[in-house]
């Protein structure tokens, strides 16, 4: 990895970071309404931006998480997981918009880790967690389809790292 990327990285994590701590109030609850996620749509376009997402993850629910050590797992490993399914499948989906949309629902399913968490944590219901959860997370990328896709219209992300 050259200087760029990890400065670009490093710069990528910390804007996760600032947008989370904005949010913060609604980062955290039953409903994950996190705006930052819509960074995770960035893997769609370069498998480099991994490393600044993850740092961001990992560093925002180390400063802010009411759960640290459950954040530092589940939230964490559910990131890794997804932003991981979604490289392996943008080998067979040709499209920008495409991968974006199946980012979406891996990052959507994949709530149910953020769900098991908050049932260990605060013995908040599984399935309705996971919908709550998965809800939030589906609309932030959801909205996030758009919104990287102007970014992307004005600075090419593919090149950017």
């Amino acid at each position: 990895m050259n200087t760029r990327t990890i400065v670009r990285n490093g710069i990528l994590a910390a804007l996760y970071i600032a947008v989370s701590a904005v949010i913060q109030p609604f980062g955290f609850t039953n409903v994950q309404f996190r705006v930052s996620e819509m960074f995770n749509h960035l893997i769609v376009f370069n498998k480099k931006y991994f490393f600044g997402i993850v740092l961001g993850v990992f560093l925002t629910n180390l400063l802010f998480s009411p759960m640290v050590a459950y954040d530092l797992v589940f939230g964490v490993g559910q990131s890794v997981i997804s932003l991981l399914i979604t490289i392996f499948t943008a080998k067979y989906i040709k499209s920008i918009i495409g991968r974006m949309l199946v980012n979406t629902l891996v990052f959507t399913f994949t709530m149910f880790l953020i769900a098991i968490e908050l049932n260990l944590a605060f013995q908040l219901p599984f399935w309705f967690t996971w919908l709550t959860t998965a809800a939030g997370e589906f609309t932030v990328m959801a909205v996030g389809i758009p919104v990287m896709l102007a970014i992307h219209k004005r600075v090419n992300l593919e090149k950017l790292v």
